[in-house]
């Protein structure tokens, strides 16, 4: 599966160039897309590998796309023979478009109805940031879709005064997205230090997929989620792939995560924007995260 693997000069640092003009082509290919029609529920965009291997199903983070935050995963997941399915959240890329006001229960309902509709249940669920907090959800509202859990760059509260005061603004990122969106974008993408090149072009046409108004809510949702009053309370393997360079999610975090859940954590020495194109550095470890949480689940059973 060559195929699904990000170049070598992609996987190493992606945005050297600095040509004004790119067309915005994916740096390899993807695996096959499918829209997932769940009746009562809507239509899912997802990756699907294929196959019959143990399924996995992957949840990104705010502001990503299946692909922005998985795409250097998908190749080493296919080739330890997992089954990958990588769904777009409500709301970004090409997530369902909801009337009501996004809610982080209902992308967990989402992914989970998406399972049993393709009757790929109990699968090994896997989040990351924003996904991590769905993924808990997932756990807590729907057990039964659930083999093993894994958790990475997460939290289980935003409630600290300086995150707070982030998410509090998510009014002005709202309108700004509303009205300049191709500007706002490149605003952001020159703060964060991206450069125009052939990958950040791919990057800056997935993030304008979003909606402005569902990017905004889920800022305000994340801010309002906390699950230390239940996360201890979740029965299934869990483990945690810790990003130990994150400056978004600190380590002391994400080991509270790891304390709460009674969880295995496993080390990858990556910030948290650079799960796209480090996984030399993350894959092995959120590897052997889900090879602990499958065999956990196998000892429990027999």
């Amino acid at each position: 599966m060559s195929g699904l693997r990000p170049p070598a000069q992609y996987d190493a640092a992606p945005m050297r160039s600095s040509v004004p003009s790119w067309p915005p082509e994916p740096p390899f290919e993807m695996p096959p897309a499918r829209t997932v029609r769940v009746p009562g529920r809507g239509e899912f965009f997802l990756r699907d590998t294929g196959g019959d291997g143990p399924v996995v199903m992957l949840l990104h983070g705010w502001i990503a796309s299946a692909d922005l935050n998985w795409c250097g995963a998908y190749g080493d997941l296919v080739d330890a023979g997992y089954r990958v399915l990588a769904i777009d959240h409500r709301g970004h890329a090409r997530g369902l478009r909801q009337l009501v006001p996004f809610r982080l229960v209902d992308c967990a309902a989402d992914a989970a109805a998406v399972l049993r509709h393709l009757e790929a249940a109990p699968a090994l669920v896997a989040g990351y940031s924003m996904g991590g907090a769905i993924a808990q959800l997932v756990a807590r509202d729907h057990p039964d879709v659930v083999r093993g859990l894994v958790l990475s760059a997460t939290a289980q509260h935003w409630q600290d005064p300086q995150t707070q005061r982030i998410f509090k603004a998510m009014g002005v990122l709202g309108l700004m997205l509303s009205l300049a969106p191709r500007m706002t974008w490149r605003w952001a993408f020159r703060r964060a230090g991206i450069r125009e090149s052939r990958e950040s072009a791919w990057l800056q046409a997935e993030v304008m997929r979003h909606s402005a108004r569902d990017i905004t809510e889920a800022g305000r949702e994340l801010g309002r989620f906390d699950s230390r009053p239940w996360l201890s309370s979740i029965t299934m393997p869990c483990a945690v792939v810790l990003t130990t360079r994150d400056d978004a999610v600190p380590p002391k975090r994400q080991r509270e995560v790891a304390a709460a859940a009674r969880a295995q954590v496993f080390e990858a020495p990556i910030n948290h924007m650079e799960v796209t194109w480090r996984g030399r550095e993350y894959n092995p470890a959120l590897l052997e995260a889900l090879a602990a949480v499958g065999s956990r689940e196998k000892v429990q059973a027999a």
